[in-house]
């Protein structure tokens, strides 16, 4: 008979297993530090050799890691996403740019039609909570603050789409962006028309997924994200044109 003894599991099994979907679903990011052995054990009703065991098995595995004097950390799963060799490529061919741009389209675009559909209120209060926050940043002009809402915007509402595979792909996407390997984003909250366009490019997105309607959000993704690709490809010929104008200017300076 196909019968089997049910057996108990370890505790540290239990606490192994919550990590993980915490980590999965990107509840645990990646660098976040995990509170101390004595207040974890205690949240997790746990021992504290329980935990241990816990910990050394996903250390082992290579999702936590201990940093001395400092605690235990979830590792930088996303490091490994792409070569350094391939970033330096994408850092250095506008056509990476372009590509790089309408992979998100595509990405974000559905990520918006399902957080529409599937996304929790709690989800969706989360997307409104930033856009208030890039409402603020906006009136303070500050374009590092803005830059840093925008990307937590897109992964919120990428968050809210349910999706882990998407969501980890896409959290590795933009931490190259954050790095400024794609494009300096900072520059586009520098100009005040781009800035307002900007805005209210994200709020009709918001708009779209606070009512719930799939078709308007993954619309207002698409829009946006056409503007911040004509928005770049015009900075990118003004500023092959500025080169030219520079040469013809020390040229005619010389003569």
């Amino acid at each position: 008979m196909p019968f089997t003894k049910i057996q108990t599991e370890k505790l540290s099994q239990s606490v192994v297993r919550q990590i993980e979907l915490l980590i999965l679903r990107g509840i645990l990011r990646p660098g976040e530090r995990l509170p101390s052995e004595r207040e974890l054990s205690d949240r997790l009703g746990v021992s504290r050799p329980s935990l241990r065991d816990a910990v050394a098995e996903l250390q082992d595995r290579g999702l936590l890691v201990s940093r001395a004097g400092a605690g235990i950390y979830v590792a930088d799963v996303l490091g490994s996403a792409f070569s350094e060799a391939l970033v330096q490529l994408f850092a250095t061919h506008d056509e990476a740019v372009f590509d790089y741009l309408a992979f998100r389209r595509d990405m974000e675009g559905l990520a918006a039609e399902r957080a529409a559909r599937l996304g929790s209120d709690t989800d969706l209060k989360v997307v409104d909570v930033i856009f208030r926050k890039m409402e603020a940043a906006h009136v303070k002009r500050d374009p590092t603050d803005e830059a840093s809402l925008d990307a937590a915007f897109h992964l919120s509402i990428i968050e809210a789409s349910h999706n882990v595979v998407m969501l980890h792909m896409m959290r590795s996407m933009y931490d190259l962006l954050r790095q400024g390997v794609f494009y300096n984003r900072q520059m586009m909250f520098k100009n005040r028309v781009t800035r307002d366009m900007l805005l209210n490019q994200h709020r009709a997105i918001n708009e779209g997924l606070q009512a719930r309607d799939p078709a308007a959000a993954r619309s207002a993704v698409e829009a946006h994200l056409t503007y911040v690709e004509q928005s770049l490809s015009d900075q990118i010929k003004a500023d092959r044109n500025e080169a030219v104008a520079r040469q013809r200017f020390e040229h005619e300076q010389s003569r």
